[in-house]
Protein backbone atom coordinates (compact mmCIF):
# COMPACT_ATOMS: atom_id res chain seq x y z
CA UNK A 1 0.00 0.00 0.00
CA UNK A 2 2.84 2.37 0.87
CA UNK A 3 4.52 1.84 -2.48
CA UNK A 4 1.24 2.32 -4.40
CA UNK A 5 0.56 5.63 -2.65
CA UNK A 6 4.12 6.79 -3.22
CA UNK A 7 4.01 5.88 -6.91
CA UNK A 8 0.70 7.77 -7.27
CA UNK A 9 2.24 10.84 -5.66
CA UNK A 10 5.19 10.74 -8.02
CA UNK A 11 3.09 10.47 -11.19
CA UNK A 12 0.14 12.64 -10.17
CA UNK A 13 -0.50 15.71 -12.39
CA UNK A 14 1.32 18.85 -11.33
CA UNK A 15 -0.96 21.06 -9.22
CA UNK A 16 -1.68 24.58 -10.37
CA UNK A 17 -0.66 26.12 -7.08
CA UNK A 18 3.09 26.41 -6.46
CA UNK A 19 2.51 25.90 -2.74
CA UNK A 20 0.73 22.61 -3.44
CA UNK A 21 3.57 21.52 -5.73
CA UNK A 22 6.17 22.44 -3.10
CA UNK A 23 4.13 20.66 -0.43
CA UNK A 24 3.96 17.48 -2.48
CA UNK A 25 7.72 17.53 -3.06
CA UNK A 26 8.31 18.12 0.64
CA UNK A 27 6.03 15.22 1.54
CA UNK A 28 7.84 12.95 -0.92
CA UNK A 29 11.14 14.00 0.66
CA UNK A 30 9.78 13.09 4.08
CA UNK A 31 8.64 9.68 2.81
CA UNK A 32 12.06 9.03 1.27
CA UNK A 33 13.95 10.02 4.42
CA UNK A 34 11.59 7.93 6.54
CA UNK A 35 11.99 4.94 4.25
CA UNK A 36 15.78 5.23 4.12
CA UNK A 37 16.00 5.55 7.90
CA UNK A 38 13.78 2.54 8.48
CA UNK A 39 15.67 0.51 5.87
CA UNK A 40 19.02 1.42 7.45
CA UNK A 41 17.84 0.32 10.90
CA UNK A 42 16.40 -2.91 9.51
CA UNK A 43 19.64 -3.68 7.66
CA UNK A 44 21.74 -3.01 10.77
CA UNK A 45 19.44 -5.17 12.85
CA UNK A 46 19.62 -8.06 10.40
CA UNK A 47 23.41 -7.70 10.13
CA UNK A 48 23.89 -7.90 13.89
CA UNK A 49 21.22 -10.50 14.59
CA UNK A 50 22.02 -12.90 11.75
CA UNK A 51 25.80 -12.49 11.53
CA UNK A 52 26.32 -16.18 12.31
CA UNK A 53 23.40 -17.44 10.21
CA UNK A 54 24.36 -19.37 7.04
CA UNK A 55 28.02 -18.25 7.06
CA UNK A 56 28.93 -20.64 4.22
CA UNK A 57 26.53 -18.74 1.96
CA UNK A 58 26.77 -15.15 3.20
CA UNK A 59 30.54 -14.80 3.66
CA UNK A 60 31.40 -15.70 0.02
CA UNK A 61 28.84 -13.10 -1.03
CA UNK A 62 30.53 -10.54 1.25
CA UNK A 63 33.94 -11.30 -0.27
CA UNK A 64 32.43 -11.01 -3.75
CA UNK A 65 30.86 -7.62 -3.03
CA UNK A 66 34.03 -6.37 -1.34
CA UNK A 67 36.06 -7.33 -4.41
CA UNK A 68 33.55 -5.66 -6.71
CA UNK A 69 33.54 -2.43 -4.69
CA UNK A 70 37.27 -2.51 -3.99
CA UNK A 71 39.82 -4.62 -5.86
CA UNK A 72 38.12 -4.45 -9.27
CA UNK A 73 38.03 -0.65 -9.11
CA UNK A 74 41.68 -0.29 -8.12
CA UNK A 75 43.04 0.30 -11.69
CA UNK A 76 40.59 3.15 -12.20
CA UNK A 77 41.51 4.65 -8.83
CA UNK A 78 45.23 4.49 -9.63
CA UNK A 79 44.59 6.48 -12.79
CA UNK A 80 42.40 9.00 -10.91
CA UNK A 81 45.05 9.35 -8.19
CA UNK A 82 47.75 10.12 -10.76
CA UNK A 83 45.59 12.69 -12.52
CA UNK A 84 44.39 14.26 -9.27
CA UNK A 85 47.92 14.66 -7.91
CA UNK A 86 49.13 16.29 -11.12
CA UNK A 87 46.15 18.65 -11.24
CA UNK A 88 46.33 19.66 -7.58
CA UNK A 89 50.04 20.41 -7.52
CA UNK A 90 49.90 22.05 -10.95
CA UNK A 91 47.07 24.37 -9.95
CA UNK A 92 48.70 25.10 -6.58
CA UNK A 93 51.97 26.13 -8.22
CA UNK A 94 50.11 28.25 -10.77
CA UNK A 95 47.95 29.91 -8.13
CA UNK A 96 50.81 30.69 -5.75
CA UNK A 97 53.14 32.25 -8.27
CA UNK A 98 52.71 35.62 -6.56
CA UNK A 99 54.52 34.18 -3.53
CA UNK A 100 57.57 33.23 -5.54
CA UNK A 101 59.01 29.74 -5.97
CA UNK A 102 60.24 29.39 -2.39
CA UNK A 103 57.00 30.75 -0.93
CA UNK A 104 54.81 28.43 -2.98
CA UNK A 105 56.89 25.34 -2.16
CA UNK A 106 56.39 25.62 1.59
CA UNK A 107 52.60 25.37 1.19
CA UNK A 108 52.38 22.33 -1.10
CA UNK A 109 52.09 19.77 1.69
CA UNK A 110 49.45 21.82 3.51
CA UNK A 111 47.43 22.22 0.31
CA UNK A 112 47.52 18.47 -0.34
CA UNK A 113 46.30 17.71 3.18
CA UNK A 114 43.46 20.24 3.08
CA UNK A 115 42.28 19.49 -0.46
CA UNK A 116 42.95 15.76 -0.81
CA UNK A 117 43.06 14.19 2.66
CA UNK A 118 40.31 16.16 4.33
CA UNK A 119 37.90 16.82 1.49
CA UNK A 120 38.30 15.68 -2.09
CA UNK A 121 39.83 12.23 -1.53
CA UNK A 122 37.03 10.62 0.54
CA UNK A 123 34.23 12.36 -1.37
CA UNK A 124 35.60 11.48 -4.81
CA UNK A 125 36.16 7.85 -3.79
CA UNK A 126 32.56 7.56 -2.57
CA UNK A 127 31.12 9.14 -5.73
CA UNK A 128 33.16 6.87 -8.01
CA UNK A 129 32.05 3.74 -6.13
CA UNK A 130 28.47 5.02 -6.17
CA UNK A 131 28.59 5.54 -9.93
CA UNK A 132 30.15 2.15 -10.70
CA UNK A 133 28.84 -0.23 -8.03
CA UNK A 134 25.84 1.64 -6.66
CA UNK A 135 24.18 1.76 -10.07
CA UNK A 136 24.75 -1.97 -10.48
CA UNK A 137 23.11 -2.56 -7.09
CA UNK A 138 19.97 -0.71 -8.11
CA UNK A 139 19.71 -2.50 -11.44
CA UNK A 140 20.33 -5.97 -10.00
CA UNK A 141 17.96 -5.57 -7.05
CA UNK A 142 15.40 -3.71 -9.15
CA UNK A 143 15.29 -6.53 -11.69
CA UNK A 144 15.04 -9.08 -8.87
CA UNK A 145 12.14 -7.16 -7.37
CA UNK A 146 10.34 -6.64 -10.69
CA UNK A 147 10.74 -10.29 -11.75
CA UNK A 148 9.49 -11.65 -8.42
CA UNK A 149 12.81 -13.10 -7.23
CA UNK A 150 12.53 -11.29 -3.89
CA UNK A 151 9.13 -12.80 -3.22
CA UNK A 152 10.50 -16.21 -4.22
CA UNK A 153 13.24 -15.88 -1.58
CA UNK A 154 10.65 -15.01 1.06
CA UNK A 155 8.56 -18.03 0.01
CA UNK A 156 11.60 -20.29 0.55
CA UNK A 157 12.15 -18.80 4.02
CA UNK A 158 15.21 -16.74 3.05
CA UNK A 159 15.44 -13.20 4.42
CA UNK A 160 16.01 -10.94 1.37
CA UNK A 161 17.75 -8.31 3.49
CA UNK A 162 20.19 -10.86 4.88
CA UNK A 163 20.88 -12.45 1.51
CA UNK A 164 20.76 -9.43 -0.83
CA UNK A 165 21.46 -6.33 1.24
CA UNK A 166 23.89 -7.22 4.04
CA UNK A 167 26.71 -8.45 1.71
CA UNK A 168 26.37 -5.30 -0.39
CA UNK A 169 26.40 -3.01 2.64
CA UNK A 170 29.52 -4.63 4.10
CA UNK A 171 31.24 -4.86 0.72
CA UNK A 172 30.65 -1.21 -0.21
CA UNK A 173 31.58 0.05 3.26
CA UNK A 174 34.90 -1.82 3.25
CA UNK A 175 35.49 -1.02 -0.42
CA UNK A 176 35.00 2.74 -0.05
CA UNK A 177 37.26 2.82 3.01
CA UNK A 178 40.06 0.89 1.29
CA UNK A 179 39.80 2.83 -1.97
CA UNK A 180 39.83 6.13 -0.08
CA UNK A 181 43.14 5.15 1.51
CA UNK A 182 44.60 4.12 -1.86
CA UNK A 183 43.32 7.26 -3.57
CA UNK A 184 44.78 9.57 -0.93
CA UNK A 185 48.17 7.83 -0.84
CA UNK A 186 48.36 7.65 -4.63
CA UNK A 187 47.47 11.32 -4.97
CA UNK A 188 50.07 12.40 -2.42
CA UNK A 189 52.76 10.39 -4.22
CA UNK A 190 51.74 11.53 -7.71
CA UNK A 191 51.64 15.12 -6.50
CA UNK A 192 55.28 14.98 -5.50
CA UNK A 193 56.10 13.16 -8.74
CA UNK A 194 54.63 16.04 -10.72
CA UNK A 195 56.59 18.56 -8.64
CA UNK A 196 59.78 16.54 -9.30
CA UNK A 197 59.13 16.45 -13.05
CA UNK A 198 58.61 20.22 -13.02
CA UNK A 199 62.01 20.67 -11.33
CA UNK A 200 60.45 22.11 -8.19
CA UNK A 201 63.22 22.36 -5.57
CA UNK A 202 61.43 20.23 -3.00
CA UNK A 203 63.12 17.14 -1.54
CA UNK A 204 61.10 14.07 -0.45
CA UNK A 205 62.01 14.71 3.19
CA UNK A 206 60.77 18.31 2.99
CA UNK A 207 57.51 17.17 1.37
CA UNK A 208 57.04 14.47 4.00
CA UNK A 209 57.66 16.97 6.82
CA UNK A 210 55.10 19.35 5.35
CA UNK A 211 52.53 16.57 5.25
CA UNK A 212 53.38 15.43 8.78
CA UNK A 213 53.12 18.97 10.16
CA UNK A 214 49.73 19.51 8.51
CA UNK A 215 48.22 16.16 9.53
CA UNK A 216 46.77 15.54 12.99
CA UNK A 217 45.38 12.47 14.71
CA UNK A 218 41.93 13.96 14.20
CA UNK A 219 42.45 13.85 10.43
CA UNK A 220 43.02 10.09 10.49
CA UNK A 221 39.97 9.49 12.68
CA UNK A 222 37.64 11.72 10.66
CA UNK A 223 38.78 10.39 7.28
CA UNK A 224 38.19 6.82 8.46
CA UNK A 225 34.78 7.68 9.91
CA UNK A 226 33.79 9.70 6.85
CA UNK A 227 34.73 6.98 4.35
CA UNK A 228 32.94 4.28 6.35
CA UNK A 229 29.80 6.41 6.57
CA UNK A 230 29.98 7.16 2.85
CA UNK A 231 30.18 3.48 2.01
CA UNK A 232 27.40 2.49 4.40
CA UNK A 233 24.91 5.12 3.32
CA UNK A 234 25.42 4.84 -0.43
CA UNK A 235 24.88 1.09 -0.05
CA UNK A 236 21.69 1.75 1.93
CA UNK A 237 20.40 4.29 -0.60
CA UNK A 238 21.04 2.08 -3.64
CA UNK A 239 19.72 -1.11 -2.04
CA UNK A 240 16.64 0.70 -0.73
CA UNK A 241 15.74 2.08 -4.15
CA UNK A 242 16.48 -1.23 -5.81
CA UNK A 243 14.20 -3.22 -3.51
CA UNK A 244 11.53 -0.68 -2.59
CA UNK A 245 10.94 1.21 -5.83
CA UNK A 246 10.81 -0.74 -9.12
CA UNK A 247 7.49 -2.50 -9.56
CA UNK A 248 8.07 -2.97 -13.32
CA UNK A 249 11.20 -3.52 -15.40
CA UNK A 250 10.79 -0.24 -17.28
CA UNK A 251 11.07 1.65 -13.97
CA UNK A 252 14.53 0.29 -13.11
CA UNK A 253 16.57 2.80 -15.14
CA UNK A 254 14.62 5.78 -13.78
CA UNK A 255 15.02 4.55 -10.21
CA UNK A 256 18.76 4.01 -10.75
CA UNK A 257 19.17 7.66 -11.75
CA UNK A 258 17.21 8.78 -8.68
CA UNK A 259 19.26 6.54 -6.38
CA UNK A 260 22.59 7.88 -7.67
CA UNK A 261 21.34 11.46 -7.33
CA UNK A 262 20.20 10.90 -3.77
CA UNK A 263 23.43 9.07 -2.96
CA UNK A 264 25.45 12.10 -4.06
CA UNK A 265 23.24 14.37 -1.95
CA UNK A 266 23.74 12.11 1.08
CA UNK A 267 27.53 12.15 0.59
CA UNK A 268 27.56 15.95 0.34
CA UNK A 269 25.46 16.26 3.51
CA UNK A 270 27.78 13.90 5.39
CA UNK A 271 30.78 15.85 4.13
CA UNK A 272 29.19 19.12 5.29
CA UNK A 273 28.69 17.59 8.74
CA UNK A 274 32.37 16.71 8.95
CA UNK A 275 33.33 20.21 7.84
CA UNK A 276 31.40 21.50 10.85
CA UNK A 277 33.28 19.03 13.04
CA UNK A 278 36.57 20.41 11.72
CA UNK A 279 35.42 23.95 12.48
CA UNK A 280 34.38 23.27 16.06
CA UNK A 281 37.45 21.17 17.00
Amino acid sequence: MFHIEKQWLRHAPLPKSFSNYFGRKLFLLFLTVHGLGAFALISLGVLLKKWTVAPNIIRPLIFKETARAGIKLLPMFIFVALALGFLTIGQAMAGLTHLGASGAIQYLGTIMVIVIVRELGPLLAAVLVLARVGTANVIELGNARALGDVEALETMGVDPVHYLVVPRVIGMTVGVFALTVYLILGTLVSGYLFAFLQDVPLTPSQYYLQLADSLTSLDFALVAAKSLLFGFFIAIVTCYHGLAQPLRLEEVSRVAVRAVSQGIVVCVLIDALFILLYLVT
